[in-house]
């Protein structure tokens, strides 16, 4: 690994048992996080986004899960520790931001015990040391009564509030890398806003890797540094922030813009993608997986056995369908005006 690589994943796999058989919900993903870095991993639901989140920091049923690959980080593979070793890393050097932070706290427990558990697992401190560190990452993540919070429950607690909290509690040991896994999904906008700005802000203070999982890409364009779209299990483009926003190749990536609503649109009709994301009983193990999907374009534009492609310094795209892919109409033209802020 390079002195500045946080994380390196290379040729991930990543199967669910079902009726015996394992199939890859992550197949074959290699990925690089640096220092001081915000990586977004975008996509539809069920292209595996949050399987490649759990593969990493080891959250997931080892008798039911078939993880294959190298996940590397400080000189370890995570993908060949067990439960003991791994328990030593989550939390303390890797943590993570769940989804919906109502299910990921504990009902019956404290918000101040809750956080403090992180630091009796992980750190020496003393009790008064531990409940100052409490209220101090409650402050940090913009708390204004944190020993009132500190004493109440979950439900208690607004969304963006209970948000706050999930993400004291990744930060309380000052982690080198932070998943961040739909973080802002159930947020309003206001509070949205809050939130990612708190993000970029604990980034800079701990020069921490970010990892941000997420299917809104107005919010990659704001933080993100670079990119990884994820369809069907695979990466099929990774590029900076501002190419990927400025020059989309692959026809996924292309859909994806051309299917947010455009303020100076005529058309009183959204842009779709036809079809759905395959189930993972069903994804093609050879061809272009996007092609069911584009069927107006040549079977020949696609290769046979996609592989990524280095297009420019920075810029992969997988399979060579994009030299060839138009949209079925030309209304739309998948251009995107939410620009990129890195």
């Amino acid at each position: 690994m390079k002195t500045d690589e946080l994380l390196k994943i290379n040729d991930l796999h990543t199967g669910f048992r079902i009726k015996d058989t394992f199939y890859d919900a992550v197949d074959g993903v290699s990925l690089t996080l640096r220092k001081n870095e915000i990586l977004a991993i975008v996509g539809e639901s069920g292209c595996g986004k949050s399987t490649l989140a759990t593969s990493i920091i080891g959250l997931y049923d080892q008798n039911k899960t078939r993880v294959q690959g190298e996940i590397l980080f400080d000189q370890k593979n995570l993908a060949a520790l067990s439960e003991e070793e791994m328990n030593g890393i989550r939390g303390l050097q890797i943590s993570m931001i769940f989804q919906d932070p109502l299910s990921a706290l504990n009902p019956l427990m404290r918000i101040g015990e809750q956080i403090e558990e992180g630091l009796i697992y992980h750190t020496d401190l003393t009790s008064e040391a531990r409940q100052a560190r409490v209220l101090e990452l409650l402050k940090q993540v913009g708390i204004k009564n944190p020993e009132r919070v500190a004493r109440q429950f979950p439900h208690q607690l607004s969304g963006g509030m209970r948000q706050r909290v999930i993400i004291a509690i990744a930060i309380s040991c000052k982690p080198q890398i932070i998943i961040a896994d739909e973080p802002t999904t159930a947020l309003d906008v206001t509070i949205q806003a809050q939130i990612l700005d708190l993000l970029i802000d604990l980034q800079a203070e701990t020069e921490a890797g970010i990892i941000l999982i997420t299917h809104d890409l107005g919010v990659v364009a704001e933080v993100a540094d670079r990119v990884a779209v994820m369809y069907a299990g695979e990466i099929i483009e990774e590029a900076p922030v501002n190419e990927l926003f400025t020059n989309p190749k692959h026809p996924y990536t292309r859909s994806l813009f051309n299917s947010i609503p455009q303020m100076n649109s005529e058309s009183e009709r959204l842009n779709v993608i036809e079809g759905i994301v395959p189930s993972l009983m069903n994804l093609p193990r050879s061809g272009c997986r996007f092609s069911q999907r584009i069927p107006w374009i040549p079977k020949e534009a696609h290769e046979e056995h996609p592989a990524l492609h280095e297009i420019s310094p920075g810029h992969f795209v997988r399979c060579t369908c994009w030299k060839e892919f138009h949209f079925k109409t030309d209304k739309g033209g998948g251009t995107y005006e939410l620009h990129a802020n890195k």
